[in-house]
């Protein structure tokens, strides 16, 4: 008989429809809800995202997922609340969406508690009108560098690990692996098979400082394991993360997930090109767009792409290519209450980091030995946000200014990246209607050393910000086009953020875990400024 290896994930979910991807041991036929969908093949991996379409708005339904019939989920014995799909309301102005990143698998104690198995845990004793109409995971979701003990031995077993790449993953296999110890935990399970899951990737699901500069992608090049490396990743990333966050509609018109249902063939020779023209540069273009918009009636979530899109070549340094860009403004503009930006890598770090990024962006530019000398810092520092990429920056908070005037309530940028939590307010001169935020949430389940706890709380201080400011001015660094002051933050240890919107109004929390499960922080109206 056919089993589940992982799953079910619930994905998109709108008014009417749904998808739910799983993972299973061979082939066969996922039924839910009576759509029957065939699974297809990748690298002797079989998956299936099934799109059932004609459900009722604002209606809960318990569902089993069947595979040749037989029911695979829930197993027996199951105690957890039934996974349910959840369709939005057309008429509600409620909504609540939690999000966190960088997520370590097991228990280990120098991590800390699992704010997401926490988060999990809590909800299944509430009522389910309790329970978030989204989840967002911003970033590494899956470690491929800092693999744990467990995939370590696995990894033994398969090749000779002392041969690059040593205990880092090397091709789909292994990131198949990878996604299995990261989503098999019980209660990670029931959450994501019952909270409509969004995602996209950041460094460690490909590499540390993965597209940091183009100094770092011709480093790689030379690596004889490389190109089996990224595309695996990218292969990987496009079955387990990127088609879920895509509608039905949106699904008929993707080319490769055509490709791949259709085919009746192992897909993975396939989805290896493709990963290599995504991540290859060329005409001042990237080959794919990992960006993408949800809408939750009076919320708008529109999810920036901040790793594989990023142009490096021949002069260029910003997040996405032109044509990306294009697409993420035209989508920014609609009728919405609340703007929602996701982006792994947060807009507004505390002022004296982003200037000092900005300012060493202009450095690793200069000739000779100055310049590799700032690559050097920006590789070892981790300079890679928003503001080490000072012309898209720019034209986001262009984007956002605009966008604020148009008619939101509030715009909020959603981040992970950085270890540590923090809201931030922002203002325009000429003040801008909406309110405008930034949320960092991370980590889920890791850590950060104590030397860079000092440096974030640091960074904040008015004292840090001038020295900074003075800095960037000499190294001829543009006057910043809005100011920003922390409003919460910042915190340490693991943490999910959550915001509830009613209508016009939105407010957001943090909350720490331990011991005790979740402690929540003061909560941060958002509608404010």
């Amino acid at each position: 008989m056919t089993d589940l290896v992982l799953g079910p994930l619930l994905r998109h979910v709108n008014e009417e429809s749904a998808t739910v991807w799983v993972e299973t041991d061979g082939p066969c036929t996922v039924s839910v809800l009576g759509t029957d969908t065939p699974t297809f093949e990748a690298g002797g991996h079989h998956y299936a995202l099934v799109v059932i379409t004609g459900l009722e708005p604002a209606t809960s339904t318990p569902y089993e997922v069947r595979l040749d019939g037989e029911v695979a989920w829930p197993p027996p014995g199951y105690t957890r609340p039934a996974s349910r799909i959840r369709t939005l309301s057309e008429e509600d102005g409620r909504f609540r969406i939690v999000f966190g990143s960088c997520r370590k698998p097991r228990e280990m104690p120098s991590l800390g508690y699992d704010a997401l198995v926490a988060y999990a845990r809590r909800m299944a004793a509430l009522d389910e009108t309790e329970w978030p109409q989204s989840l967002l995971l911003l970033g590494d979701q899956v470690y491929a560098d800092e693999t744990t003990d467990d995939m370590r031995a696995w990894l033994r077993s398969r090749r000779d690990t002392s041969k690059p790449p040593g205990y880092e993953v090397a091709d789909f296999e292994e990131y198949a692996r990878l996604y299995h110890e990261a989503w098999h935990d019980d209660w990670l399970r029931w959450l994501m098979s019952t909270v409509p899951t969004s995602m996209i990737f950041d460094d460690h699901d490909v590499r540390d400082d993965w597209n940091t500069s183009e100094a770092w992608r011709d480093k790689m090049a030379g690596l004889d394991w490389w190109p089996q490396r990224i595309q695996g990743a990218l292969a990987s990333y496009w079955i387990y993360q990127h088609i879920g966050n895509l509608s039905p509609e949106e699904l008929a018109e993707e080319p490769m997930f055509r490709q791949v249902t259709k085919s009746g063939e192992d897909n993975l020779p396939a989805l290896r090109e493709f990963a290599r023209e995504a991540d290859a540069e060329a005409d001042g273009r990237k080959g794919a767009r990992w960006s993408y918009r949800r809408d939750f009636g009076p919320v708008r979530l529109l999810v920036i792409d901040t790793r594989a899109g990023r142009l490096l070549h021949d002069g260029h340094r910003s997040m996405v290519d032109a044509e990306e860009f294009d697409w993420i403004e035209r989508n920014a503009e609609g009728e919405y209450d609340h703007l929602l930006i996701g982006t792994s890598l947060p807009w507004l770090l505390p002022r004296s980091l982003a200037q000092l990024q900005s300012a060493n962006e202009l450095a690793c530019d200069r000739p000779g030995w100055r310049g590799r000398l700032a690559e050097w810092v920006r590789q070892t520092g981790d300079l890679e946000h928003w503001s080490a990429f000072r012309t898209s920056f720019d034209r986001l908070s262009g984007l956002i200014s605009r966008t604020g005037r148009a008619g939101a309530a509030s715009i909020s940028v959603l981040s992970g990246d950085v270890h540590h939590a923090y809201i931030a307010k922002a203002g325009y001169s000429p003040e801008v209607p909406a309110a405008i935020n930034q949320l960092t949430c991370s980590p889920l389940h890791n850590t950060v050393p104590w030397y860079m706890r000092l440096v974030f709380r640091l960074g904040w201080w008015r004292s840090a910000e001038a020295v900074a400011d003075a800095l960037a001015r000499r190294a001829g660094v543009p006057p910043l086009p809005l100011r920003w002051a922390r409003t919460s933050g910042p915190h340490f240890g693991n943490a999910i953020a959550t915001i509830d919107v009613h209508g016009r109004d939105a407010v957001a929390y943090l909350e720490r875990s331990g011991e005790a499960g979740l402690t929540r922080l003061p909560p941060v109206r958002l509608t404010e400024r």
